[in-house]
């Protein structure tokens, strides 16, 4: 039996209520996925807290502290366009992601959007408020949380 690639170009069946089946993916791809997403989202924080308090300080300093009232909400800015920018980039993962040896993709197997990107990093962010809904990723077969569920995105070992 040979063995087949990730997001194959065969298309999935359509089921009778029209709903495309899922493509393979090869138990390698997910092998360590959880463990190794904890760690890159730890070394993304880091890395967004950081921007995100140097641009605080770089614009309170430059508005001679008229801007702290409406600097707030820099971190939620920060981090949307921080996972949309580098996982709709070239390397199709955050930089957590990709010293991890993770990439994100569509559930097609395409690179994901920008858009869809910041929409994944929004709905993680919110999934934060109910930690419970983490969990969903120990009851899904190819380990996906709520918010890539939701956001039709897959986390994926980079292949070698």
């Amino acid at each position: 039996m040979t063995e087949r690639e990730p997001f194959s170009s065969r298309e999935p069946p359509i089921n009778p209520i029209g709903v495309r089946a899922a493509p393979y993916i090869p138990p390698q791809a997910l092998e360590g996925v959880r463990t190794r997403r904890i760690i890159a989202v730890m070394l993304d924080l880091i890395l967004v807290s950081g921007m995100s308090a140097a641009l605080f300080v770089a614009l309170f300093i430059l508005s001679a502290g008229l801007s702290a009232f409406i600097l707030p909400p820099l971190f939620p800015i920060v981090a949307f366009l921080y996972n949309g920018l580098t996982v709709s980039g070239r390397r199709m993962a955050t930089p957590g992601m990709a010293f991890m040896d993770l990439e994100m993709r569509t559930m097609d197997g395409d690179p994901v959007p920008f858009l869809q990107a910041a929409v994944h990093a929004v709905l993680f962010y919110i999934t934060w408020l109910f930690p419970p809904l983490l969990l969903v990723s120990l009851f899904t077969s190819d380990k996906r949380c709520l918010h890539d569920i939701l956001a039709d995105v897959i986390v994926l070992r980079r292949s070698s």
